[in-house]
């Protein structure tokens, strides 16, 4: 009997990016930076949108959860990139990877409605201004909030726990830094087009419907703003969408490249720069993006600094 074929995968081994001892030592500091900024430049939001009375909006109280959801996403991602690092084995478990999987997935998902859901509200806002306090009371934040939330991990567990059960008899090393779905699908000894076809389906679906919600609520807003006759009010709500535009196209950009058009003609290091771009760079300018276009956040944010020095001297 042919062991090859009778064996069966405990471990993935992701290669991640790999070099020389001081490379690998050089990009630990690099993604330990990276982490503990981003770490601390959404937990900063966080705490100016909870501190700051000015802050209680819809807009902050969503941009808030949105920093928290960042903080997550990251996380999924980072530590185990800094644990590879350094590994020597650079192995990770079957349900380790899995888990992994689940999660990078449904944060991201939950990613993509919640910059919907920020569309929405800044459409209200500038589209119909006399109704927007009626309509985003703080419950219907709450709603949609939690919405995003249990969509984005409802949406994954069957088709992950059906791809957990095939059959990886074969290679076990995954050339990548995290768990997707291609390099999975590619050590799998059985092939499960029906599995795969459901989770392509559903991350595109997401991906489509939000996208163009977004887009629709832009050329609203836009059409709404051309219409203001002030310069000053025109600048004003332009400042206001166009920090929101810009994570949009950052997320979004290196997203579709990835998970809709075809990935066979990337190369590899291209596949994991960009999946860096949108699982670890996003997370990490979202802070400065919305601190330093917006006015409020950034006197907010001094406040909080300051608050804390005081309390550092006493």
């Amino acid at each position: 009997m042919n062991r090859s074929a009778t064996h069966v995968v405990t471990e993935f081994v992701l290669l991640g990016f790999p070099g020389s001892w001081k490379t690998q030592i050089f990009l630990f500091v690099l993604f330990l930076v990276v982490y503990v900024l981003t770490l601390l430049g959404n937990g900063a939001i966080i705490c100016a949108v909870r501190c700051d009375s000015r802050l209680h909006t819809p807009m902050y109280f969503l941009l808030g959860n949105f920093a928290f959801l960042e903080i997550w996403y990251v996380s999924s991602t980072v530590p185990n990139i800094l644990a590879n690092v350094l590994s020597k084995t650079k192995a990770i478990s079957f349900s380790g990877c899995f888990l992994q999987f689940y999660f990078f997935f449904s944060l991201g998902t939950t990613e993509c409605l919640f910059l919907a859901v920020m569309a929405y509200d800044r459409y209200l806002a500038i589209c119909r201004p006399l109704h927007y306090p009626a309509i985003m009371t703080r419950r219907r934040c709450g709603i949609l909030v939690s919405s995003c939330w249990l969509i984005g991990f409802l949406g994954y567990p069957v088709p992950i726990f059906s791809i957990s059960q095939l059959p990886f008899c074969g290679s076990n090393i995954i050339d990548h830094f995290l768990c997707d779905m291609d390099p999975l699908m590619a050590l799998s000894c059985a092939p499960a087009p029906i599995t795969e076809f459901i989770f392509y389906a559903q991350s595109s679906l997401v991906l489509f419907c939000t996208v163009a919600y977004i887009l629709r609520s832009y050329v609203l807003l836009l059409r709404a703003v051309f219409q203001v006759p002030s310069a000053a009010g025109r600048l004003k709500a332009f400042s206001t969408c166009g920090s929101h535009l810009a994570v949009v196209s950052l997320f979004y950009g290196t997203v579709m490249v990835m998970y809709v058009s075809p990935t066979y003609g990337i190369p590899t290091l291209m596949q994991k720069i960009l999946t860096l771009v949108y699982s670890v760079m996003t997370p990490l300018f979202n802070p400065l993006i919305y601190s330093l276009r917006n006015k409020d956040m950034k006197l907010a944010l001094r406040n909080v600094l300051l608050g804390m020095r005081i309390v550092k001297n006493v």
